[in-house]
This record gives structure tokens, sequence and C-alpha cells, in this order.
């Protein structure tokens, strides 16, 4: 496990998160993140620190109000938020860590769009 860094386009959100150097990202084909192009690297909260930027992060919640998108509100990106399928941690969009960390990244499709059947249990394992 090694320390990865990483932030919104603007640079006033930022995060660590606690994850191996080779890692399984999930590519979800549900409404919000197909249009976004978000890759889920899904941690618990211990593995997560938010780093700064609190001030400048807005939150979106749709559908049973469980996730909490969190977004900059001066560039528009979520860098990370707390996913549906794991509601005590965090998912960190991979394509927000800074260069130099990840040695090789797999993408899993994962569909979203089926919620209840991808997720039975109503919730995913974490990696």
């Amino acid at each position: 496990m090694i320390t990865h860094r990483g932030g919104c386009h603007c640079g006033r959100v930022r995060f660590e998160v606690t994850a191996p150097a080779k890692i399984e990202v999930t590519d979800c084909n549900c409404s919000i993140c197909s249009k976004a192009g978000y890759l889920h690297l899904i941690v618990p909260a211990e593995r997560f620190k938010h780093v700064s930027g609190a001030e400048v992060l807005t939150t979106y919640t749709f559908n049973t109000g469980t996730a909490k998108h969190r977004f900059c509100s001066v560039c528009g990106v979520k860098s990370f938020y707390v996913p549906r399928s794991h509601p005590d941690g965090f998912s960190v969009n991979a394509r927000c860590l800074d260069a130099g960390t990840v040695e090789a990244m797999s993408v899993v499709e994962t569909n979203g769009r089926e919620w209840e059947k991808q997720y039975p249990k109503g919730r995913g394992a974490y990696t």
C-alpha cells in the first residue's frame, strides 16, 4: 500500500488515498458515471484523507440520496464522493490521481444501470 495524491482541475480540492501501486478501478455505466467518465477506486474511509478545499465543495444527491456526489464549485470536477455501494467509504476518481504513483491500472466494467442486480446485498466489496 502506498499514498496516492490527487485533486480537482483547479487544484483547490486535494485528497490522499492509501491503495496499492497497481490498482483495479470500475467503469460504471449508470446515468451519472457514464456521462462524467468517472473511474472508481473505492476505499474504506480510513484509507481516505480530504486534505484541502472543503469550503469549495458542493453536494449533489438523487434517487435514494445515499450517494453524496461532491463537486468542486470552482471547476466542476468530482474527484471523490461517498458512493451508494459503499456509504461508509469513498470512491476516488482514478482520473484525478496525480501522475507518478500508479504503476498499473486495470478497468472492470460495472453495470450501474441495473444497480440492484449489480449489488444484490446493497453494497459492494472493498478493493
